[in-house]
């Protein structure tokens, strides 16, 4: 087996999106190598509702995957094809937008007022953009968790874990999203092929992900039994952990223990044209797809 290093940590950053909601915004809309076959990933907590409440109103997809995760609070989506719903605590919604969609969501927040999800974007190859969209919404009774004898727990959402399988099947990029808790002050090493980029992101607690190379720009230092080596900076909310090749990564929970999402997928490779949350291979590709959004052709598979 072989350690992933860490290449680099990266704190979300507050950004504006949809009609003025608050949130953070790990990556996106720039170098996307790295992250290959992923392309954005929003934090959206907030326990005001006025900093959510305008929420994300008409807008077009076209050539990825969006994928929403809901921890508080709730949230409701309508599509031009007419599908609705409710997100609730707990579910998923993995949206192929393929040829293309218009689509809305808006966030309710809980009785509290809180609002605490997570979206992704994920790229479709070539092959894939202009298929027919198609949802797989996943109640979050569907999702297997899995509580291992020192307590930790995983949520696997898609992809095999521990001899579970993950509800959302077919997905181009063949990923792997866990929802990971880790127990206090212990330390624990999850598989990953090596065949896949990856990330951690960090959203309750804190620790540390072990780092068997040289640092990337972070300081490191001894101080466990057996010699190894951990970022000495620790790792706590917003933060996103992005790792080298390797088949497998190494956390050390802190005091409070650590909760994280591992995400993984395989390469795509293709070049990358974007236009906002339309995502082609060539700048011609997009001028076709704003053209057709402006003269009434861009839904290609109506229901």
């Amino acid at each position: 087996m072989s350690l992933r290093p860490v290449n680099k940590i990266v704190q979300a950053k507050p950004h504006i999106e949809g009609a003025g909601v608050k949130l953070h915004r790990a990556f996106g809309f720039g170098e996307t190598t790295p992250f290959d076959p992923f392309l954005l990933f929003d934090d959206f907590r907030n326990d005001r509702p006025e900093d959510y409440l305008a929420g994300f109103p008409w807008h077009p997809h076209r050539g990825i995957e969006t994928i929403t995760y809901v921890l508080n609070g709730t949230v409701e989506h309508g599509d031009s094809l007419g599908n609705r719903g409710m997100l609730g605590a707990g579910d998923v919604q993995w949206m192929t937008a393929g040829s293309g969609i218009l689509h809305q969501e808006m966030p309710q927040g809980d009785a509290k007022g809180r609002m605490h999800g997570f979206q992704l974007w994920a790229n479709l190859p070539s092959s894939h953009k202009m298929t027919a969209p198609r949802y797989q919404d996943v109640k979050a009774a569907e999702i297997p968790e899995v509580i291992d004898d020192d307590g930790t727990i995983v949520r696997v959402i898609t992809g095999d874990f521990w001899g579970k399988k993950g509800p959302v099947e077919g997905v181009a990029a063949d990923p792997r999203y866990l929802d990971i808790f880790v127990p206090p002050g212990l330390k624990k090493t999850f598989k990953v092929e090596n065949n896949r980029h990856a990330f951690a992101y960090i959203f309750d607690g804190s620790g540390s992900f072990r780092d068997a190379s040289r640092p990337f720009g972070v300081l490191t230092e001894k101080g466990t039994p057996d010699n190894e080596y951990f970022v000495r900076e620790t790792t706590g909310n917003r933060s996103l952990v992005l790792f080298d090749s390797g088949d497998e990564v190494t956390v050390q929970a802190g005091d409070e223990g650590i909760r994280f999402l591992l995400i993984s997928g395989k390469p795509i490779a293709e070049p990358v044209a974007w236009y906002g949350p339309i995502v082609m291979n060539t700048e011609d590709e997009l001028r076709t797809a704003v053209n057709e959004l402006r003269n009434g052709t861009f839904i290609k598979h109506p229901r």
